[in-house]
């Protein structure tokens, strides 16, 4: 099992025939993902050569659906079109739309969001390196090599730090990792992805991983308080931020005591989340769950 991403997703790539598409959706293909075409009204009717995979190019979303059968669709166009893009997969009935596209201004993203939601499709990012379930599908630039099919699910808003979480514990694995984006617009949240692996049966633990700035890790704590049954691990980037600075990404802004590190770590801890304090801590806490969880399960059957 997985969420949103599976090995029977059939996946398009809007903007597959530029630079960074052309890189990504080769790399998709060697991990496995189903890409069944690109998207680009300037070049329809060719088809592009991933070593021993022609993939073709279609004129628009709606169209590559038809062909293909298409229910994902990841998102590789310049900032100036990604609102547009969004929108026209969106209108074509796409189930999932991966937006990869950094520096998209913040009125483009609450549009493309919030019309995306109307229309049923769910938008992870923007600014994000999508998601990947090990051994089926990779849906953006996560590298699919770090890690092996598992029973952790991530979800964070830092990409640096998705990978080396995965790697940090690449010896159990994980069921699918998603990163969500770091912008203060995102199509998809925490509370989203924890409801998502509460759900999943093959998902044992979560490891949520957040930032300084909103208030997107103290409303998944309350979250998690009241629907979550399966451990959950945290992890807080920006304790040494300096208050009143914008650090790394757009949403991360702290001021007074409002959207800091501490108080993050304060709200996960007070619903019985672990917190590390490094990422390697916040591994090693994986760890100690997980292996209570099992003495716990010996003990119950013996």
């Amino acid at each position: 099992m997985a969420i949103y991403l599976t090995k029977e997703s059939k996946v398009l790539v809007q903007g597959m025939t530029g630079g960074e598409g052309m890189k990504h959706t080769r790399r998709m293909l060697a991990a496995g993902t189903d890409i069944v075409g690109g998207v680009n009204p300037r070049k329809a009717g060719r088809s592009v050569d991933f070593d021993d995979r022609a993939v073709p190019v279609f004129g628009s979303v709606a169209d590559g659906m038809r062909s293909t059968g298409a229910d994902v669709s990841v998102v590789f166009v310049p900032p100036a079109f990604a609102k547009a893009a969004v929108i026209e997969a969106a209108d074509a009935g796409i189930g999932l739309a991966v937006v990869i596209t950094e520096g998209i201004p913040v009125h483009d993203s609450v549009a493309f969001t919030a019309y995306a939601a109307s229309k049923g499709t769910r938008v992870i990012g923007p600014n994000c390196p999508g998601l990947i379930t090990p051994g089926q599908a990779n849906a953006g630039i996560i590298p699919a090599d770090i890690t092996k099919p598992g029973r952790i699910g991530l979800v964070s808003k830092s990409g640096t730090l998705t990978y080396q979480l995965m790697y940090e514990l690449r010896d159990i694995g994980f069921s699918t990792c998603v990163g969500i984006g770091g912008d203060p617009v995102v199509g998809t949240s925490h509370i989203d992805c924890l409801a998502a692996f509460q759900d999943d049966p093959d998902t044992e633990l979560v490891v949520l991983i957040g930032e300084i700035g909103g208030d997107a890790e103290e409303r998944a704590a309350a979250y998690i308080r009241d629907h979550v049954t399966k451990p959950v691990v945290g992890y807080i980037a920006g304790f040494t931020a300096p208050e009143g600075k914008t650090m790394g990404h757009a949403g991360a802004i702290v001021s007074g005591s409002s959207g800091t590190a501490a108080a993050k770590k304060a709200a996960l801890e007070a619903v019985g989340v672990a917190v590390g304090s490094t990422p390697t801590e916040t591994a090693r806490l994986v760890l100690d769950r997980l292996g209570a969880q099992e003495a716990a399960s010996d003990v119950t059957h013996r």
